[in-house]
């Protein structure tokens, strides 16, 4: 039995991660959705709200499991037996980036392999923040997130009301 590990922050989840996280359970036996709890950003949903999403987001799905975890990705994979760990690249940036990640995860654990999946053509633009930018002016983002992401955002927009400058957002309201 093969067992993937699909990390990210998911702040939020949206359609890109979901596609990847269901075509690499497609590929492998069982695959791991872990949320990262700790990331070296600012975030929008705490560890336990990104979990609830999440775990939301895959609940029809069987061989897809949603956990928390912290400390190094290659390190959490390990301690799960996870023999692969799936990255998404969704534009030529992405590659430079997760290129040298799996070079020094392979330095740190040389048994696990690090499979990159090309996104989706239809979301080659979405990601996070822009999912969060869009959310924050008001935008319909019902074509990039599940309906309980987007009813999450439109909560926690309406919570930070003119505070939301602490989101770190892109240059979309030009």
């Amino acid at each position: 039995m093969v067992k993937a590990l699909f990390p990210g922050t998911f702040d939020p989840i949206h359609y890109g991660h979901i596609d990847i996280a269901r075509r690499a359970a497609r590929l492998f036996d069982q695959l791991v959705v872990a949320v990262y709890d700790r990331p070296l950003k600012n975030l929008l949903f705490s560890p336990e709200e990104r979990i609830r999403l999440t775990t939301q987001s895959f609940a029809d799905d069987g061989n897809i499991e949603v956990v928390g975890y912290s400390g190094l990705t290659v390190s959490f994979a390990h301690s799960i037996n996870a023999q692969v760990i799936v990255r998404g690249l969704r534009v030529f940036s992405d590659f430079e980036q997760e290129f040298r990640i799996a070079l020094a995860n392979h330095r740190l654990e040389p048994d696990i392999e690090v499979v990159a999946l090309i996104t989706s053509e239809e979301h080659t633009f979405l990601s996070s923040t822009t999912v969060r930018e869009i959310a924050s002016l008001g935008g319909d983002i019902s074509s990039m997130v599940p309906l309980p992401v987007a009813e999450a955002l439109k909560r926690r927009f309406s919570e930070l009301g003119e505070t939301q400058q602490n989101t770190h957002m892109t240059s979309l309201r030009d």
